[in-house]
């Protein structure tokens, strides 16, 4: 279905991604382009309604400040200059900024609101059709929000012309590999290669404790496992990755600067040739969370917080040890339990817990014990660039004190970190 769209062109400001996920908010679809865009390149995008051309302190580049070319200005739809050369239409209360986005995209543009889930899962499905044809596709499959996605609309397009492999290394969550195979062999009937790596991965990182030297082993070694896995495999011609629209913009662009670089499953080796089958490319992480209720994935697994790549390894910290890793899996289940029992689940951004490689004095049973503490972590952002720390009732700290010192091996101590961003980064590793 061709949806009508509203183009913010890139005049430097770190606001643009907010402005376009406003936009599709009102039903409207909308992308951010590059403000060197030229009118060949602007006339051949479907169904331009209107451009907003959003500048900031980013638009001086190398001393000379940017601007789009004069065709823009004269292009044969309503152009918005939104902080741009001085003019600043975005008022500060948010009800207020709905209102003159609604009469841009809505009174001047004209925009009809058929940009929703069910619009876009019908077109990527046709799309997915006509790119693979009659061939195979290889997904990892982590069971993170992402990849879980991406198979699910994969399976619907292409069915049993998708492979999935999961690498089971054992730095998940407690029950997340358990979860991965009912979900997606039992009930959605995938083509779902399981990889027990455990061993493999827990020996390689055996006295490791710098966190840098840990993530780069735990990427390697997947990409290894993954490349085994795929090299048994006959006939495979795409790659299926769950890229989203925020590792598009925060790659970078000409006129802000590179956040960092994402490749998902980048670094297999070259004679793997495989082509990209990426479908929520486009997609903002709500979208790809909306996307995956309507595919009928469940709950658990559609609003499953932020993990790290490196997943418990970055939380078991400093060299890993089998015992604490599993007290650390141990103590997020707790917590994410009591947090869920309390009406705090999808209110509290993220929590975790974390167990240091160091040991405190404590009494057990009229017995002296040298036991670890949990570190219990809590916080919410907007945009994970700045946190606030959680301010969790102290009789639920209490409950969840009590069972993970007589619940949990190995503990005898539980802490909670009171530290936002800044100082202190959201995870410890």
């Amino acid at each position: 279905m061709k949806q009508d769209m509203i183009l913010i062109l890139d005049l430097g400001s770190e606001e643009n991604p907010r402005l376009a996920r406003e936009i599709r908010a009102l039903g409207v679809y909308s992308e951010i382009h590059p403000h060197d865009i030229t009118a060949e390149e602007l006339a051949a995008l479907p169904n331009v309604k209107g451009i907003i051309l959003n500048g900031g302190p980013n638009r001086v580049v190398d001393g000379v400040e940017i601007d789009v070319s004069k065709d823009i200005y004269n292009a044969p739809v309503p152009v918005l200059l939104a902080d741009h050369k001085g003019d600043k239409p975005w008022p500060a209360d948010p009800e207020e900024r709905k209102q003159v986005l609604s009469n841009f995209v809505f009174g001047l543009c004209g925009a009809e609101a058929n940009w929703n889930m069910e619009n876009f899962i019908a077109d990527q499905v046709e799309l997915i059709r006509r790119q693979v044809g009659d061939k195979k596709v290889l997904l990892a499959l982590s069971g993170g929000v992402d990849s879980s996605v991406v198979a699910a609309l994969l399976i619907k397009a292409i069915g049993k012309q998708l492979t999935c492999v999961h690498v089971n290394h054992g730095l998940l969550r407690k029950g997340e590999p358990e979860q991965v195979v009912e979900v997606f062999r039992n009930q959605m009937d995938a083509n779902l290669i399981y990889v027990d790596a455990v061993d493999r991965f827990l020996d390689k990182l055996a006295g490791v404790a710098e966190p840098e030297r840990k993530r780069k082993i735990i990427g390697e070694e997947f990409i290894r496992v993954f490349e085994e896995e795929a090299r048994k495999l006959d006939g495979i011609d795409f790659l299926a990755q769950g890229t989203i629209y925020p590792d598009i913009i925060e790659s970078g662009t000409k006129t802000v600067k590179a956040v960092k670089s994402h490749h998902n499953v980048g670094g297999l080796p070259e004679d793997l040739n495989f082509e990209l089958v990426e479908p929520l490319k486009m997609l903002f992480k709500d979208e790809v969370r909306a996307c995956g209720a309507a595919l009928g994935l469940p709950d658990s697994m559609v609003y499953r917080q932020p993990f790290p790549g490196p997943g418990l390894g970055v939380r078991c910290l400093g060299a890993i040890t089998r015992d604490r890793l599993e007290a650390v899996r141990e103590s997020d289940a707790i917590l994410r339990e009591e947090f869920r029992n309390a009406g705090l689940e999808g209110k509290v951004w993220q929590y975790f817990t974390v167990v240091p490689d160091f040991k405190s004095v404590g009494v057990r049973d009229n017995a002296r014990t040298f036991d670890w503490p949990v570190i219990l972590r809590a916080v919410n952002t907007v945009d994970a660039m700045t946190a606030t720390v959680e301010d969790v009732p102290f009789i639920l700290l209490q409950k969840i004190t009590h069972r993970i010192t007589n619940e949990v091996k190995g503990v005898n101590r539980v802490l909670y970190d009171l530290t936002p961003k800044p100082s202190g980064t959201i995870e410890w590793e």
